[in-house]
């Protein structure tokens, strides 16, 4: 790992570790940090969304438009 990467995950750990970055303790917003899935709070439980970045609030509303298409086409029948 060359001294660049070493220095951003330092920074990313940096604003995680950050309660500012936290909004009620369990939503991300770091306008700063530019990835649309960091890692939740407790990182073992998977990734979050960065809600100050508006690439993670679209594809957020994505995934709800695809699972609402998903499950209207099941409720009409095969």
């Amino acid at each position: 790992m060359d001294k660049n990467q070493n220095a951003d995950k330092e920074l990313y750990d940096k604003w995680h570790q950050d309660p500012a970055n936290w909004k009620m303790g369990i939503f991300y917003f770091n306008k700063a940090d530019k990835r649309i899935f960091p890692p939740k709070r407790h990182k073992m439980l998977g990734w979050t969304i960065n809600f100050a970045n508006p690439v993670s609030v679209l594809a957020l509303l994505g995934l709800f438009v695809i699972v609402w298409v998903v499950m209207s086409f099941l409720r009409t029948g095969l």
